[in-house]
């Protein structure tokens, strides 16, 4: 009867964790399904990358800073950014026509799913450490989180064209 008792109890932690460890994930692709976040350039990368600061707004930091990938990879295909210092030009979005997401919105779907392939685009330019300056907290509930990330511009570019969703550089010619 006690081995019972234990093992029941064994069955119920495990299964808690599990469901929390789950309500974290759809927590944390809540935040960003409305794709709230701010991107700028960061300076030079080397050739056919680009060096952004993703700002990402969460009411978890950890959420904030998981997510700065996918905000990137989403920023670089449909918004762009201004130029700024360090030798910073503007860069339009590779997806210029804003109902293209929805269009093929079973690709963004995928690719944009956890641990999709928007990942092989994108790294941590930094250790993984957050700046002082770059942890924010911008309401009494919610953070704006700063992470620098290297984007890989030009295979991205690629992959797009290849998926007839952006218009190659030949094609205005």
């Amino acid at each position: 009867m006690k081995f019972k008792n234990i093992l029941m109890l064994a069955v119920l932690l495990v299964l808690g964790t599990n469901v929390n460890a789950q309500w974290k994930k759809n927590k944390a692709n809540e935040d960003t399904k409305i794709w709230r976040y701010d991107l700028e350039c960061e300076g030079i990368a080397k050739q056919g990358s680009k060096l952004v600061k993703v700002w990402s707004y969460s009411k978890n930091p950890k959420h904030a800073i998981s997510r700065g990938m996918k905000n990137a990879v989403h920023g670089i295909i449909f918004k762009g950014y201004a130029g700024g210092g360090q030798g910073c030009t503007p860069l339009k979005p590779l997806v210029k026509s804003v109902d293209k997401e929805e269009k093929f919105k079973a690709f963004f779907d995928a690719f944009f799913a956890d641990g999709g392939e928007y990942l092989k685009y994108v790294s941590a330019a930094t250790d993984g450490s957050i700046a002082p300056g770059d942890r924010l907290k911008v309401s009494k509930r919610e953070y704006k989180i700063g992470v620098i990330v290297n984007i890989q511009f030009d295979q991205l570019r690629r992959r797009l064209e290849s998926e007839g969703i952006s218009k190659g550089l030949a094609s205005g010619f």
